[in-house]
């Protein structure tokens, strides 16, 4: 017999730093803790109707994880240069919303390396950290820089990125936790690679702007999960508006059943009930 949990609109599920990482699911007004349902079955059902995260438009699509199109391509928060943060245009007088750039952008942010499926380098505001990683799935995270705003991150992003991956595979990352590494020895190996671009960048924006962080320690997360999938089967409420299975575990934002695993926040804005299965 099923029992109907909550119905309403998803948005990204809250994640709390815990051993392991505490998850919340977020249907509407409705908050839903997870690690409980661990073990047990679960179902998702998608109803059919969609709407915007920022403004509830009722939409027949969804853009860029939430989006109707018209706050698509109209917000900040959807341009290009939040994906490609060193295409920041602010100082260029074209910003989409100059008052949220300045509260989202011109901000400082947090360059930091990340284990995921693998090391890689990364950006996100200040006020992220942790959340960030927990919504990468990383299993180890330390800072290395913080700098003055958005795009001064995005520019020391591309030095590293020449040299470690920027993007985390999803599938990699699903199939089990990543080796450990020494973070602080990839930190100064990278360091030494791009000490001579690192050290313009800091020439043309100041040292206030581009702060190294030699002494931030490395973070370790664990994520609540029973069994890693052997093979990642990606499940998808617009084909199939039923889905679920026993929840296996939570990494992410992916919730990981055993018959499949489904992006969370893919589904942003989507009307959907959560309930238990026996």
């Amino acid at each position: 017999m099923a029992d109907l949990l909550a119905t309403g609109t998803v948005r990204k599920m809250r994640t709390a730093l815990s051993s392991p990482v505490s998850y919340t699911m977020l249907l509407g007004e409705h908050e839903i803790p997870l690690n409980q349902f661990l073990g047990k079955r679960v179902q998702l059902e998608f109803h059919g109707d969609i709407y915007c995260i920022h403004c509830s438009r009722k939409t027949s699509k969804s853009f860029n994880q939430g989006y109707c199109y018209p706050c698509f391509k109209r917000l900040a928060q959807c341009d290009s240069c939040i994906v490609s943060p060193e295409k920041c245009h602010y100082a260029a007088g074209t910003c989409r919303e100059p008052e949220w750039g300045e509260q989202h952008c011109m901000i400082d942010h947090i360059v930091y390396l990340s284990n995921t499926s693998g090391v890689k380098v990364g950006i996100t505001r200040g006020s992220q950290v942790p959340t960030r990683w927990m919504d990468q799935g990383a299993t180890q995270a330390r800072p290395i820089f913080r700098v003055s705003n958005r795009l001064q991150s995005g520019l020391v992003e591309s030095i590293f990125s020449a040299h470690i991956a920027d993007k985390t595979n999803w599938q990699a990352m699903l199939k089990g936790d990543a080796e450990p590494r020494d973070l602080e020895e990839d930190r100064l190996r990278l360091m030494d690679r791009c000490a001579d671009e690192i050290g313009t960048l800091v020439e043309a924006h100041g040292l206030q702007a581009i702060t190294e962080l030699p002494d931030e320690a490395a973070v370790d997360i664990c994520y609540p999960v029973l069994e890693y999938p052997a093979k990642v089967k990606s499940l998808n409420l617009d084909k199939t508006p039923v889905i679920g299975g026993t929840l296996m575990g939570i990494k992410g934002q992916y919730l990981m059943f055993d018959t499949g695993v489904i992006n969370m926040r893919k589904y942003g804005g989507y009307n959907v009930s959560l309930q238990t299965a026996e």
